[in-house]
Order: structure tokens, then sequence, then C-alpha cells
């Protein structure tokens, strides 16, 4: 049997069909993550694709948001991104799994030959059109710079974490798919009712949204009261669905992204 290469945008009803109802044969466990993060295969007639299974039970405590939602809230993420029409979450489905209820989502396989659009650069020898973020030395004391590329792909990127107030934005969680496309991964500490954005990508701070950008927003706007918001009231309370439309009213108004917050940090630790 071969691993179908099922992607987002690719025939994305059989995805979710193949996520939600395939049989999840477990592969391992990605060990950097600090909740518990497993590799899989879902098999459905005769088809197979690779997912991430988040299961609930494996979920880390955070004194900031309540235990056993983070799957629920990395559906959510996948929800607000197929509405703004833009689809950079791979499909994402809650559903049981060998160790319970967890989040199951597309995995997404990078071409070996992928060039990376963020990362720790030599301070002196940025790339053309890249962002410093932050000043960084390694072990030796050389001068490094936390960077990432002017890409309108990143940008797309970080207008959809500012609507979804992530709180962890790293640099590993842009993959760049054998499509070209960009992909965002890992959204279980977003929606917050409090500003939690925490991001690589501060690059664009404070420049004007593109038009694209403020067109997606009229797009949500219209959407949060409507379809979406019942769609998001599985997974998220009230109160975190009315600061959603609050933040997507707010970026439209001002028209501009987001600045760094300056009582909470603006970087994930780590960042990569």
């Amino acid at each position: 049997m071969t691993l179908s290469r099922l992607r987002p945008g690719d025939e994305e009803s059989a995805a979710l069909r193949l996520l939600r109802e395939g049989e999840l044969t477990l592969e391992g466990r990605l060990v950097e993550a600090s909740n518990t993060t497993l590799r899989g295969t879902l098999t459905l007639d005769d088809v197979a694709v690779r997912c991430v299974y988040k299961p609930v039970r494996g979920e880390r405590p955070l004194w900031d948001f309540p235990d056993g939602t983070l799957a629920g809230r990395e559906v959510a993420a996948y929800l607000v991104s197929r509405a703004s029409g833009w689809d950079l979450v791979p499909p994402t489905v809650l559903r049981d799994g060998p160790f319970g209820p967890g989040s199951c989502q597309l995995w997404i396989d990078e071409p070996a030959d992928a060039e990376p659009l963020v990362g720790f650069v030599p301070a002196d020898a940025l790339p053309p059109r890249w962002f410093p973020v932050a000043a960084a030395r390694d072990d030796d004391g050389a001068a490094y710079a936390l960077a990432h590329a002017d890409d309108p792909r990143l940008a797309r990127l970080a207008v959809l974490d500012a609507v979804l107030n992530n709180a962890d934005r790293k640099g590993g969680h842009v993959l760049v798919g054998p499509d070209d496309r960009i992909y965002g991964v890992d959204h279980g500490v977003t929606f917050h009712v409090e500003d939690k954005l925490r991001t690589v990508l501060w690059g664009w701070s404070g420049r004007p949204l593109p038009t694209d950008a403020v067109q997606m927003l009229d797009l949500l706007a219209g959407q949060a009261d409507g379809a979406l918001g019942e769609e998001l009231a599985e997974h998220l309370t009230l109160a975190e669905i009315r600061r959603l439309a609050a933040r997507v009213a707010a970026l439209r108004d001002n028209g501009r992204f987001p600045p760094p917050p300056q009582d909470w940090p603006a970087v994930p630790w780590p960042p990569i």
C-alpha cells in the first residue's frame, strides 16, 4: 500500500474523512514536543496518510489555559484558517484514538531541499530581504540574529497568528509543503481572551497590512457571528469567540501589523 500525498487544499474533504474515520496506527512520538505528540498512519479504503495525534490526556497543565482544551484549540485554529480562505493550517479534527480523544492533523512532509524561512543567521550576513527580530550569540560569543524572510506567505501567517492570538509561533512551527505552500502547525495555546501574541514573525510590525489581508479580515468579520462562530462554540468559550471577533475588527480598523507586547515576552522560548 502506498502512502497517499493528500495535502491541505488538495481533496480536503477526502483528507478530513480520513482524519475522522481512518484506522489510526501509531508510529512513534515527537520527543521534542512539550505535550504528548504522536505520529501515526490513518488507513481507510486502502488509502493511507500520515498524521499527528495529540491526545487530551497527554496535555501538560498550563497556568493560563484551562486543562484539557488544547486539542480543541488546534481544531479551532484550523476552522478559522479554512474560513479565511488562506488554508494555512493543515486539516485538523477532534477524534478518538489509542490514548483517548485528541486532535488529529494531516502530516506535512517538507521537501529535503526546502529553503528555511526562519532561523538564526550571522548578524553580519543577514540574507537579502530578511528581517532581524532579535539579537543572539552562540557559545563562542559570535553575534547572530533571529530573523525571517520578507515573504508574503509568511506575512499571511503573521496576520493569522494575530487573529488567533497565538502564544507560541516558533520557527519550527512554520513548514514548507511539497507544493511550496506555507503551513503553520501547533496551535494549542491560542484564542486566549487576554493578549498573548508571541511569535518569531515580528518583521512587519507597524507596517500597513497588505490588501489581501484586509480582504481576509473583512471575510472573517462576516462569519464570526454566524456559521464560523457556531463551529467554534464546540471548542471555545463564548468569551473567547467574542474576543476573536474583536481582534479581527481591531486589526481591520487599525490596518497595520501589531507591535510586539511590552508587558509579555514577545518571542516564544525556544524560538526555533
